[in-house]
C-alpha cells in the first residue's frame, strides 16, 4: 500500500496541531483517513497533532467500530473494542474517538475526519448559542466552506456514547438535508469536520474557527447580545453559485 494517504494524515495533523492555530495542544484531537473499504488510519491515544510521525499512527478496521456505533447494546470496556478494531495486534492504542471516525469513514465521499478543541468555538461550544452557531452563517465563506449549516450535538461522554450520539444526528441531517454535514460542533467538547481530501477537512476546520471568533466578537460589542447573521435565502443562492462551486475545486475540497 501507497504511504501517500498516510503522509497526507500526518500533513493534516502537523497543521491542526500547529500552536499558531490554537486548534489542539498537547494529547488534544485526532484525525484519520480512510485507507480502503475496510480499514483507516488515526492518531494514537495520547500522541501529540503536532508533533506525530508514522509511529503513532494505528491502522483500524472500521466494522467493529461501527457496529458498536449503531448498536444500543451496553459496552462495559470500549478500550477492549479499540484493541480489537486494530489490523496489528501489536500495534499501538487508536484514540478513544476512532468510533466516530470509523462510522463517519463509511459516508459517501468521506476520506478524511479531523477534531480539534478550537478555542474560539469552544468559547460558543460553551455558553448558550451552541445550536444557533450551528443553524446560522455570518458570512460567504463560511458557508462556501462549511455548507450551508453545521451539525450540533449535545455533550456526551467521548468514546461510545458520543460515536452513537453521532451517528444518531447524521442520519436526521443527512434526511433533513440530502447531504453529509462537514462540520459537527460537539457541545463542551469541539469540533469534528469531514470532507473527501485533507484540504476540505482543513479548510471547514480553520473557517469554522475564524467563523467562531467573528460570533464571539460580534455578540460582544452587539446591543442583543447576538450577532447579525446572513439571511437564508442569501445562504441558500450561494450554495447554489456555480463560481463558488469551482471556488471549492480551486481550493482543493472536492476530488
Amino acid at each position: 500500500m501507497s504511504n501517500a494517504p498516510l503522509e497526507s494524515l500526518l500533513s493534516l495533523c502537523h497543521r491542526l496541531g500547529s500552536p499558531a492555530w490554537r486548534l489542539a495542544i498537547l494529547g488534544e484531537g485526532n484525525a484519520s483517513v480512510k485507507l480502503d473499504e475496510g480499514t483507516f488510519a488515526i492518531k494514537g491515544s495520547g500522541h501529540s497533532m503536532e508533533t506525530l510521525t508514522l509511529d503513532g499512527l494505528a491502522t483500524c478496521r472500521d466494522k467493529l467500530l461501527v457496529d458498536v456505533a449503531e448498536s444500543s447494546e451496553v459496552i462495559p470496556d470500549s478500550d477492549a473494542i479499540l484493541l480489537r478494531s486494530r489490523t496489528n495486534e501489536l500495534g499501538i492504542k487508536p484514540s478513544v474517538e476512532a468510533l466516530f471516525h470509523g462510522w463517519l469513514l463509511t459516508l459517501p465521499g468521506v476520506n478524511y475526519v479531523a477534531h480539534t478543541h478550537p478555542v474560539a468555538v469552544n468559547q460558543v461550544m460553551c455558553g448558550d448559542h451552541g445550536p444557533l452557531f450551528a443553524e446560522k452563517r455570518l458570512m460567504p465563506d463560511q458557508v462556501v466552506c462549511c455548507q450551508a449549516k453545521s451539525l450540533w450535538v449535545p455533550y456526551v461522554d467521548p468514546g461510545v456514547d458520543l460515536a452513537r450520539e453521532i451517528a444518531k444526528r447524521t442520519r436526521v441531517f443527512i434526511a433533513e438535508t440530502g447531504m453529509a454535514p462537514n462540520s459537527i460542533l460537539c457541545q463542551n467538547h469541539g469540533l469534528i469536520t469531514l470532507g473527501p481530501t485533507a484540504d476540505a477537512a482543513w479548510g471547514a476546520m480553520i473557517m469554522a474557527e475564524k467563523s467562531a471568533q467573528v460570533f464571539v466578537g460580534a455578540a460582544s460589542i452587539s446591543q442583543t447580545g447576538l450577532p447579525v447573521f446572513m439571511p437564508d435565502e442569501e445562504v441558500d443562492r450561494i450554495v447554489g453559485r456555480p463560481d463558488e462551486a469551482y471556488r471549492r475545486q480551486i481550493l482543493n475540497f472536492v476530488n
